[in-house]
């Protein structure tokens, strides 16, 4: 099975150009509801173990935070090509587990939890399960942004990831600007939103999630001109309007989620991650991206 990792394909950014208006017109769609590959440009510049290295940084960052389930998020289209107020393109769940690795050993880890597109229906996506390693390869920049849930609310969210309510809440129609607040079409951060709003209101009902979405949760404006998002729905099957309610098209993101949760969940930490040098100086940046106004 093969599964899109690209938010912006090539042929997609053609379309997406036409769609998105404004300084980011060249930018695409929602900055972090896929997962996103590198472009060649970027491969170029950094190598496998640099990926590697970045990977495991990561995971040293979560596991001396005591995080046993963390949200954490890639950029997979360069900045100045995303749209205002999105900065990632695709998050995911981090959960502390037992690895298995190639030799038969168990090694302490994070597993990472994902929605993925499939390549194959870019309409369609899946959940996957892979690791930090593979989660980075799909970076064109090594940044991450990471929100680390309070204790209580990592224990309810262990409970839902480990229950068969994390696989209900999966709805396989994407759109890369679905709407959190109905149904009928998802991405990868209104899946990790209704996750968590199964954990905070310890439920598995979806109408219950989707009222206090609606409710307390400030989704992100997609500024879009109407003939424009036509043709993107026209030409691209990943592009779809049918579970917006009209007006200005709104999407969940990373940036809105860590807003969200800050509210929600005070324990709640934010921060971002970036290589590390001969020195550990500006490797971590408490407090996360800029909230969107």
């Amino acid at each position: 099975m093969a599964y899109r990792t690209t938010i912006f394909p090539r042929a997609l950014i053609l379309v997406l150009a036409l769609v998105f208006t404004g300084a980011h017109a060249s930018g695409g769609s929602n900055a972090s509801t896929l997962s996103s590959t590198a472009t060649p440009e970027a491969a170029a510049t950094r190598s496998p173990e640099q990926v590697a290295a970045f990977a495991k940084q990561v995971e040293k960052a979560l596991a001396a935070k005591g995080a046993r389930v963390a949200l954490v998020s890639r950029m997979g289209r360069p900045l100045s090509e995303m749209p205002e107020g999105m900065r990632y393109t695709h998050v995911g769940f981090a959960v502390y587990s037992q690895i298995t690795t190639a030799d038969g050993r168990k090694v302490p880890g994070y597993a990472m939890f994902n929605l993925y597109q499939k390549n194959e229906q870019p309409d369609r996506s899946t959940l996957v399960q892979d690791y930090p390693a593979d989660f980075f390869s799909g970076a064109v920049q090594l940044e991450s942004g990471i929100i680390i849930p309070s204790p209580a609310l990592q224990e309810r969210l262990l409970k839902v990831l480990a229950s068969p309510t994390y696989a209900a809440l999966h709805e396989p129609r994407y759109s890369v600007i679905a709407n959190p607040y109905t149904l009928g079409r998802q991405n990868c951060t209104e899946f990790v939103l209704d996750v968590i709003q199964a954990a905070i209101y310890q439920t598995d009902r979806v109408d219950v999630i989707k009222a206090n979405t609606r409710a307390y949760f400030k989704a992100q404006p997609v500024k879009v001109n109407p003939f424009k998002l036509l043709l993107g729905s026209v030409f691209s099957a990943e592009v779809s309007t049918s579970d917006q309610e009209g007006g200005t098209p709104l999407t969940a993101t990373f940036e809105r989620i860590a807003d969200y949760l800050r509210q929600a969940d005070p324990e709640t930490q934010v921060m971002t991650l970036t290589p590390c040098g001969a020195s550990a100086s500006g490797c971590e940046r408490v407090g996360g991206p800029a909230l969107a106004p």
